[in-house]
């Protein structure tokens, strides 16, 4: 059984979504490029903007990682402008939103009201309440390796709905099964019925 990984930087799976590093050029397989809150230039910003628009092919899954970061030094309002624009683009692409974020989550949930298309925060690892408000909010959350070994973490993925959950490896090194056998045993289902059901979300968000 093959396992989908949401969110991942490794050029050696094929079945998931590779996010694609600043500058560089797409995949034959599934990608999603966006501008990082970390790697705005400020004073090359339209060049980053051609880059992004000029490189979405047939093969590109979502818009991001992209969204708010409050340790990066890159003015707020900046971010939050450059965010803006990658809304409006996935809105005109009818792609998802792939969301980075850290310390921004109600600013982020602000940002919702502009968004056409489905949005997801990845590698969700915080309180559950904040988990509440975002699935509220009609946010989808993609987990990673945390929850492993995140006892509150597995909490949070108890009361999140099968609908609106993806899991990921993101830049940590190791096997996406062993997310997948496990959030098997926290939500009580199978493994055959989990890999199913992200299988489905992704036709829900990739349908808008």
């Amino acid at each position: 059984m093959d396992f989908f990984d949401f969110h991942h930087h490794k050029k050696n799976i094929s079945f998931g979504i590779y996010n694609l590093d600043q500058e560089a050029i797409p995949e034959d397989f599934p990608y999603s490029i966006g501008i990082h809150p970390k790697d705005i230039d400020v004073d090359n910003i339209e060049n980053q903007f051609h880059w992004l628009e000029s490189n979405i092919t047939e093969n590109c899954f979502a818009i991001g990682e992209c969204g708010l970061d409050s340790l990066v030094e890159t003015d707020q309002k900046v971010q939050e402008k450059v965010f803006l624009r990658q809304i409006k683009i996935a809105n005109d692409l009818k792609k998802p939103v792939i969301i980075h974020c850290v310390r921004k989550f109600y600013e982020i949930i602000s940002f919702k009201k502009f968004a056409e298309q489905p949005m997801i925060i990845h590698g969700f690892n915080k309180k559950q309440n904040i988990a509440e408000d975002l699935l509220k909010n009609n946010f989808y959350l993609s987990f990673g390796k945390a929850v492993l070994y995140n006892l509150s973490l597995q909490n949070t993925l108890k009361i999140t709905p099968l609908d609106r959950f993806f899991l990921e490896t993101d830049n940590e090194d190791f096997n996406i099964e062993e997310l997948y056998q496990k959030v098997s045993e926290i939500k009580e289902i199978s493994l055959e019925h989990l890999n199913k059901q992200i299988l489905e979300n992704l036709e829900t968000i990739k349908n808008g």
